[in-house]
């Protein structure tokens, strides 16, 4: 265990003092303001998710199976990116007042938005390796880029505000905004990309991708600058200087992992969770466009899904405070689970795929908005559980999962195109249409039994024992004593 909590200078809080006061309530526009960051996000993060895998394909030319292993080297390479992200984040020092994560989210949402578009771009002349090379090489930049925009955004949240109420307003609020932004990017891109790409204006098909990602990417930065503007983080944390102050390393980012309960089952939850959405999220054009016959039912279809996800996102408090946060989430895994299952071994109809798939995208919604209030109360715990804080690592750790699942997710998605004989543009074969639709709703139906089981039996932070841990810090108090003052011991219980 580190020594920082042990040669601190001085204790964070006198005894009988408060550090902070979890009861209080932080403005409704700074949870609002919290929110617009991931719609900026989703106006650069939902375009490689929703539309990286038809451009490549269909648009550049290159072939389904190398278009899989794009996807899943480079999520891999950017999971292991985002402990370095953390701990470069969380070494750092000289905060100034505008806080420790505001400015570094801020700078990086804006090369973010650069190389948004820069992943839409594929140069003329290439041969069909030169375009695989660039695209890993794109691709692998932007997640860099990624990481340390959203590890710093996801560890704002810890540091607003401590209060369970707040952390679920915000939790509302992100969600919002990510299911906001994945329902204009699904609804609107394809249409403006079209727009752009017609026969009359004389651009071609990839030309109009890039200028599409440069209208969405000039506006997900603008919404991160709403957010920094907006935000404040009123927490008062201690953190050591000088000579207490150590640096963190890998072997903090496994002590991170591993010395946290409630954090592994959020990962291992994640896992499955984000897989599901992603590969919906990307199968969708893929099965209007063949399973359906109409490619023009896609932005339909999602502004439905998606519209009645928002509507579903709104609900988080109001179930949260009467069902609890655990239990809100693994019965929502549980209603998608049932939605998607159907949706595969029913007939391809129209209304009854738009009906349950959009039952099953807002009963997934619903929990993946209250996992960004878990993931926060996951950082509290791991300060009470060692008396040192670590936010950025912490969610690095967490974020770490979310990455593999979208490999995961570029796997089976552009995997089952490959393996069941997809050919771009072209009627597919019984084969193939079985597989889009296998890979659109019986995929996220299997991932959400399984999040439901290890919410259900796997985290065991629920409210009540969260309030007696926010009750502890609010006071300076971690497990072993005093925050700053007395010496973090490795314990292995959680």
């Amino acid at each position: 265990m580190s020594e920082e909590a042990a040669t601190s200078p001085k204790p964070a809080v006198k005894d009988g003092e408060m550090m902070n006061d979890s009861s209080k309530r932080i403005p409704t526009h700074e949870k609002i303001a919290y929110g617009f960051g991931d719609f900026g996000n989703g106006f650069m993060f939902d375009l490689g998710q929703a539309y990286l895998t038809k451009f490549w394909i269909d648009a550049c030319g290159i072939g389904a199976g190398a278009v899989a292993g794009i996807f899943a080297f480079t999520k891999i390479f950017d999971a292991f990116m985002d402990p370095i992200a953390g701990s470069v984040i969380d070494n750092r020092k000289n905060i100034g007042k505008r806080g420790k994560f505001r400015p570094v989210m801020m700078i990086s949402a804006i090369i973010l938005g650069i190389m948004t578009v820069v992943t839409f771009t594929m140069p003329s002349g290439l041969t069909g390796v030169q375009k695989i090379i660039y695209a890993y090489a794109a691709y692998m930049i932007w997640g860099l880029v990624y990481s340390f925009t959203n590890d710093p955004y996801g560890s704002l949240a810890s540091v607003m505000s401590r209060n369970s109420q707040d952390r679920s307003f915000m939790a509302t609020s992100r969600q919002v905004g990510s299911v906001g932004a994945q329902f204009i990017a699904g609804v609107a891109f394809i249409p403006l990309m079209g727009l752009i790409a017609n026969g009359n204006t004389g651009v071609k098909e990839e030309h109009g991708y890039f200028w599409a990602a440069a209208v969405f990417a000039v506006i997900g930065i603008a919404m991160f600058a709403v957010c920094y503007f907006g935000t404040k983080e009123n927490v008062k944390v201690h953190r050591a200087t000088g000579e207490a102050a150590k640096k963190e390393g890998f072997k903090d980012y496994i002590k991170v992992i591993f010395k946290n309960g409630p954090l592994g089952a959020l990962i291992l939850m994640t896992l499955f969770t984000i897989s599901a959405m992603n590969t919906n999220n990307q199968m969708m054009v893929f099965y209007a466009q063949y399973n359906l016959g109409n490619i023009g039912l896609q932005p339909i279809i999602n502004a439905i899904m998606m519209g009645c996800s928002i509507v579903g996102v709104f609900m988080i408090p109001t179930l949260t405070k009467h069902f609890g946060q655990k239990r809100t989430a693994m019965w929502s895994f549980v209603v998608g689970a049932v939605a998607n299952i159907l949706n595969y071994f029913l007939p391809s109809n129209v209304i009854t795929f738009i009906v349950l798939v959009t039952i099953g995208y807002t009963a997934l919604a619903i929990p993946n908005g209250i996992t960004w209030a878990m993931v926060s109360n996951a950082i509290d715990y791991g300060e009470w559980r060692s008396g040192v804080r670590k936010e950025a690592i912490t969610y690095a750790a967490f974020n770490f999962s979310r990455k593999i699942a979208q490999s995961l997710a570029a796997l089976v998605s552009a995997g089952v195109l490959a393996l069941t004989g997809y050919v771009a543009n072209a009627t597919q074969t019984p084969r193939a249409l079985n597989g889009i639709k296998a890979a659109m709703t019986l995929y996220p139906g299997l991932c959400l039994i399984i999040a439901a089981v290890v919410i259900g039996f796997l985290y065991k932070l629920d409210d009540k024992r969260f309030g007696e841990i926010a009750d502890d810090l609010d006071h300076g108090r971690w497990e072993g004593g005093k925050i700053g003052e007395s010496k973090a011991t490795d314990q292995d219980k959680d």
